[in-house]
């Protein structure tokens, strides 16, 4: 009897398992996990094993293919959050489980297409013509073409129903395809030494003819093989002998060389520089904090379950030595690890600090790296011969064998949030994942989310849905050990900020905000976007030699470009949105990294392009105004470019860099910015919230909050929350050394509880005043959320599918008598048109909205649960 297996195919939009049976030539080989082709309607996908099964559902099974792996591809444990994350966030299995699969691994099931006849009658449509006609045209020019790739040729082009038109027709022909994978293990050319030493010495006179070029290279190449007794790249023996292939091949027909091939793993940590560092020793809070985790840690690697903890430090208190001993116990505990960190900027420096600490048994996961670099870090980790893997939240997905502990630094931050379907929150997952591996979980930041915090803070947790927490705090800020204190304040000649916090440490208050109310600025004259107090900071800190931050969280150089006459708006044809202006300067990796100290200026002239920020629209700024042909056009409002602009108008000897979403694109960009600010080659860092993050940089003394108000007024119930946090991380930049700190935060709304609190540094404040602004709109953590949203490029028919949706939604409701759920909506999103696509949503709030979703066919309706926006 052959053995029946529940199998998750890969097709994102299919939720359902599938009952296949093992031929026989693949029985003892296939097990749960692995990764198999099987036969799909009239197609062949790949699908990942779940279990095996007694008796399959249907009466006649299809055989699996192939074996793709000859190891699992997901653990058990894996399996299990896949199962889990499925159910809790309504989303499909497949999706889910191709979180798991590195790129290039996992394919998915295309069609592609070619042209069979280049006969193209009209239609009625024009508008499907001109479809069909730019599809037509696209095949003809680059030939057969994968579903895949006409969506990257043809971005925002319904041309799916055009292309089922023309093969109706006989135009074209679609046929179903699997693309093997697109990633293999690299294998690189080796050699070695094949006879004994003094052999190869004496032959060395014989290699060539006396004299010749070729006799030279020969004896080198053999010399450096003579040296060296393991096995060697060839590519480092051609470029430390100058030798050439041919050489080597000659010295091979010799029998002096063997030649082979070995795998060669891709690791984007090989080249990082990284001095080995022994742990601190801990101040008093961090010690008992550790007291409470690592009694934990134990019982939880012997099998106990332990609840997550959450760590409430302020900026500049030592969470992350508390992180690097908890997974330096697990490790010893015969465990691995996985550390989050929100952004891809964090990840260099959170990288060097564990490396320094696990020199060669630290993983680095994230979307910036390539695919075979993601590849060979998946399969180390797969065989467990890496220990701890660090990273964005993909990492929480890297295989662990034997997971001991997930650490999820800043834990607050809406990064962890994927906002493109599978929708999931890798905080959410990641108590679900510790959980279900038997592991610990960590998290850690300076302003818990809300619902975290309630979680952990409120008694009788067990009264009401959700996780209890275990809350521990670290309420000073630290700077290091009293020796190191002493020596950089000596050899400043400064006097310390510091007091005495226990015998080896010192630490300091969090830094003063003074906060700046911006309508008196313009009351008394001042239209710069830089208060008085402002400017006069930035320049003592310039005249000290020292560093400034200054924070904006909006790029471009100005917000939106109106003509003065007619008042007309320039706009995205694609969202109906203001357009942003950026102006074209250098680039990050045209900044001189060797041989300068400082950064270099651009000396082509600008060019000045408008760009939407939603879907990547992009114009040139017009010199008259589209509307009415008016010369008056200007740019109003700011953003990171202009405020460089500013810095280097008002303080012509600084050294600026920027660091936005333009100046990130390429590979490397943060690691560079990073670098270039630390050691000093810059002045003022300018940036969005990518600066706000967890970055340590001892010479920053001022950090200046450009515009407080961004986001804080927007219609969504998080904004506050959103802007609290931002505030109060990015003043966290300030101060961190002896020199000490402060931040000057701009605002046109200084009595706002939000700015008095971040002001402050108040998050207990904040949070009581927040926690009852939410109890009285019932929105978490007191109700759950459910946010449903339609898009289509017809107005009416989004409106009408939204109608239709809310009807069907109350009637739901009504026939369960679920009195507790609220039904909010149909409305157009904030955002209601983006990427010629019309937004229409519904809110459900109640106890469990979740259920009444769940088995239910909601066709092309996206479905978030516990969104973290709700525009």
């Amino acid at each position: 009897m052959p053995t029946f297996l529940a199998i998750a195919v890969n097709i994102p939009q299919i939720s359902g398992v599938f009952h296949y049976h093992l031929p026989p030539e693949l029985e003892g080989r296939v097990s749960a996990g692995h990764l198999v082709e099987v036969p799909f309607g009239k197609q062949t996908v790949q699908g990942v094993v779940l279990h095996s099964v007694a008796e399959p559902e249907v009466p006649q099974t299809r055989p699996v293919l192939a074996l793709l792996d000859l190891q699992p591809a997901l653990t058990p444990a894996q399996i299990a959050l896949a199962i889990a994350l499925a159910e809790s966030t309504l989303s499909p299995l497949a999706a889910i489980i191709g979180l798991m699969l590195p790129p290039g691994l996992g394919q998915q099931a295309d069609v592609q297409y070619s042209v069979i006849s280049d006969q193209l009658s009209v239609t009625s449509e024009r508008a499907a013509v001109s479809t069909q006609e730019h599809l037509l045209k696209l095949l003809q020019t680059r030939g057969a073409l994968r579903g895949r790739q006409i969506d990257a040729a043809l971005p925002h082009v319904n041309w799916r129903a055009a292309a089922q038109s023309l093969v109706k027709r006989g135009v074209l022909a679609a046929q179903p395809v699997l693309p093997p994978p697109s990633v293999q293990p690299k294998f690189v050319r080796t050699a070695q030494l094949a006879v004994p030493p003094e052999v190869a010495e004496d032959a060395l006179p014989t290699l060539g003819r006396a004299g010749t070029p070729a006799l030279a290279r020969r004896q080198a190449m053999l010399r450096c093989l003579i040296r060296e007794a393991d096995v060697v790249d060839v590519t480092w023996v051609y470029a430390e002998s100058g030798g050439k292939r041919d050489d080597l091949y000659a010295l091979a027909d010799r029998g002096l060389v063997t030649l082979g091939e070995s795998e060669a793993w891709r690791d984007p940590l090989a080249q990082m520089d990284f001095v080995p560092a022994e742990p601190p020793q801990l101040t008093r809070d961090q010690q008992a904090v550790w007291d409470a985790i690592q009694p934990a840690l134990r019982r939880s690697c012997a099998g106990e379950a332990v609840p997550p903890f959450l760590l409430h430090g302020v900026t500049g208190s030592g969470k992350t030595e508390i992180y690097l001993r908890a997974v330096e116990e697990v490790i010893a505990l015969g465990k691995q690890a996985i550390v989050l960190v929100p952004e891809i900027a964090l990840t260099p420096q959170t990288v060097r600090r564990f490396v320094s600490r696990f020199p060669g048994r630290v993983g680095l996961v994230h979307s910036r790296l390539s695919p075979g670099e993601r590849y060979d870090t998946w399969r180390r980790a797969r065989a467990g011969l890496l220990s701890v893997i660090v990273g964005p939240r993909s990492a929480l997905f890297t295989p662990s064998p034997n997971l001991g502990l997930i650490v999820v630094d800043e834990c607050h931050d809406d990064s962890y949030y994927q906002s493109e379907p599978p929708f999931y929150h890798a905080r959410e997952a990641a108590v679900m994942y510790a959980r279900l591996a038997g592991a610990a979980c960590l998290l850690g930041s300076a302003t818990p989310d809300i619902v975290s915090f309630f979680r952990a803070e409120t008694p009788g947790v067990s009264q009401r849905p959700g996780v209890r927490y275990q809350y521990s705090s670290l309420p000073a800020r630290i700077l290091a050990h009293r020796q190191a204190v002493q020596a950089q304040i000596a050899r400043l000649g400064l006097e310390s900020h510091y007091r005495a916090l226990d015998a080896q440490a010192e630490m300091m208050d969090l830094p003063p905000v003074n906060v700046v109310d911006m309508r008196l600025e313009l009351k008394g004259g001042n239209r710069s976007i830089f208060s008085t107090a402002l400017q006069h900071a930035l320049g003592a800190a310039l005249d000290r030699g020292q560093q400034a931050i200054l924070f904006l969280n909006r790029r471009g150089a100005a917000t939106f470009v109106f003509c003065r006459d007619c008042g007309h708006t320039l706009k995205c044809p694609n969202c109906d949105l203001p357009l942003t202006l950026h102006i074209e300067k250098l680039q990050v990796g045209k900044l001189k990294v060797e041989g300068s100290d400082q950064p270099s200026t651009s000396s082509q002239p600008s060019t000045f392009n408008l760009l939407c920020h939603y879907c990547g629209y992009q114009r040139k700024m017009p010199a008259k105004c589209p509307e009415c042909g008016s010369a008056q056009i200007r740019q109003f409002g700011t953003g990171t470019e202009k405020v460089e602009a500013e810095v280097q108008a008002l303080f012509p000897q600084a050294h600026t860099l920027r660091w936005d979403y333009e100046t990130t694109r390429q590979k490397g960009a943060h690691e560079i910015i990073l670098s270039h600010f630390s050691n000093h080659r810059a002045d003022v860092l300018v940036g969005t919230q990518m600066i706000a993050k967890g970055l340590d940089l001892p010479l920053v003394t001022l950090v200046g909050v450009v515009l407080a108000d961004v986001g804080l007024s927007l219609p969504d119930y998080r904004a506050a929350e959103r802007t609290f946090n931002i505030l109060t991380q990015v003043a966290g930049r300030a101060g961190r050394s002896p020199l000490g700190g402060q931040v000057i935060l701009q605002t046109f709304q200084p009595e706002h509880y939000v700015i008095q609190a971040a002001a402050r540094h108040d998050y207990e404040g904040f949070y009581r005043q927040e926690l009852e602004y939410r109890r009285q709109l019932g929105y978490p953590p007191f109700g759950r959320l459910v946010r449903l949203e339609y898009r289509h490029a017809d107005a009416s028919r989004a409106e009408a599918a939204a109608q239709g949706m809310a009807a069907q939604l109350r009637g739901w409701i009504a026939a369960e008598d679920r009195r507790a759920t609220t039904l909010i909506g149909p409305a157009p999103c904030f955002f209601a048109r983006v990427a010629d696509q019309h937004r229409w949503q519904i809110i459900l709030r109640g106890p469990n909205p979740v259920s009444l979703l769940r088995g239910r066919a909601l066709g092309e309706w996206r479905v978030e649960v516990e969104p973290v926006s709700l525009l």
